[in-house]
């Protein structure tokens, strides 16, 4: 039985690629395990699939004050022994690092124990926790041709970023008939990110009449952003939140206004969907989503709108213009090369399992 570890958590982003990976691996005959933090969001969203899931300890890696900053390390030092240990007791093939705090131990013990490691990179420039880990991998995924000039010569492989296979099953009727919507009006989604994005928000409020002129609008708004007074309001439908239902959703869509994160825009790349990206701010990040957005900017697959100069008046005219070269936008998209990242991850993980049989 051939045997992977798989690992990310923190966030959604560090576990649905992971996700998207599981039935090609388990086609490929392997023995699927996962390691993530005690009690990280990664947990239920693992051992729902009835995937093993091993806790370890985490701590966060900070490049600001914090007094956690004083006991973390001994977190991260605890993650390290557990990990040494399960890599003796699982004895893996092969581990698949998806990022977050939680794989640096994982990663480090891996290379304690000769295990090969790929680590899958999202963003345009590696995070703090992947940068500590690519010393220690075998290969480095990544999403952005740009990044490739960020990661040691001879590890780097430019793969796109794993999808789930469900995103591509949506039923357009099926979408339609969810939010209550006709089929003679083109449709515009909205996704602010798994918690939703007040700025977003606000600004897709604002301008809801007109759009509503010429368009049906669906608006993933975020937990507790519901607008009470524009419920039940003809063409419009809020939702905190999609799980089951979201492919349907996308399937019918016409045009998406999204946040720029890495996952979420190479979802919008493999589905062909037209999209204006408004990149989380430098403010509040560490500016990646920015990076992300120009880079799909560039390869004509997306319009932009930085948060700073999102208004009625920008994101208006973003969605005529992009609802009126729709054609386009999908043209360049057929022409990228980031369409089966599932398949070419799958086959780097078969080499290397195979370099250690």
């Amino acid at each position: 039985m051939k045997r992977i570890i798989l690992t990310g958590g923190g966030t959604a982003g560090h576990v649905t690629p992971n996700i998207a990976l599981i039935p090609a691996l388990k086609a490929a005959g392997y023995d699927i395990q996962y390691i993530g933090s005690y009690d990280g969001m990664e947990r239920k969203l693992i051992e729902d699939l009835h995937i093993p899931y091993h806790g370890i300890s985490s701590g966060k890696l900070r490049r600001y004050f914090d007094i956690k900053n004083f006991s973390d390390p001994f977190k991260v030092l605890k993650g390290y022994r557990e990990a040494k240990k399960l890599m003796k007791e699982l004895k893996p093939d092969v581990i698949f690092s998806k990022g977050g705090f939680v794989t640096v131990p994982v990663v480090l013990a891996a290379k304690k124990r000769k295990v090969p490691t790929i680590i899958h990179e999202s963003d345009m420039t590696p995070g703090l926790a992947n940068r500590i880990c690519i010393p220690s991998a075998t290969k480095v995924c990544a999403n952005f041709p740009e990044t490739l000039h960020n990661l040691p010569e001879g590890k780097a492989v430019l793969t796109g970023s794993p999808i789930r296979k469900e995103l591509f099953s949506g039923n357009k009727l099926k979408g339609l008939d969810f939010c209550g919507f006709t089929q003679n009006k083109p449709v515009v989604l909205i996704v602010g990110g798994s918690l939703g994005s007040a700025v977003v928000n606000e600004a897709v409020r604002n301008i809801l009449d007109t759009l509503l002129e010429q368009f049906q609008v669906i608006h993933l708004c975020g937990k507790g952003k519901v607008e009470q007074s524009l419920v039940g309001k003809q063409g419009y439908v809020q939702y905190e939140y999609i799980k089951e239902e979201l492919s349907d959703l996308l399937a019918c869509a016409d045009l998406v206004i999204s946040r720029a994160g890495a996952n979420a825009i190479c979802e919008l790349l493999a589905l062909k969907k037209p999209n204006i990206l408004v990149p989380l701010s430098a403010a509040q990040s560490r500016g990646d989503q920015i990076l992300n957005a120009a880079s799909f900017k560039k390869q004509g697959f997306s319009y932009v709108i930085q948060e700073e100069d999102l208004t009625k008046d920008t994101l208006l005219e973003a969605v005529n213009e992009v609802y009126t070269h729709r054609s386009s936008y999908v043209a360049k998209m057929n022409e990228s090369k980031l369409n089966d990242a599932v398949e070419t991850i799958v086959e780097l993980i078969e080499g290397l399992t195979s370099s250690t049989k």
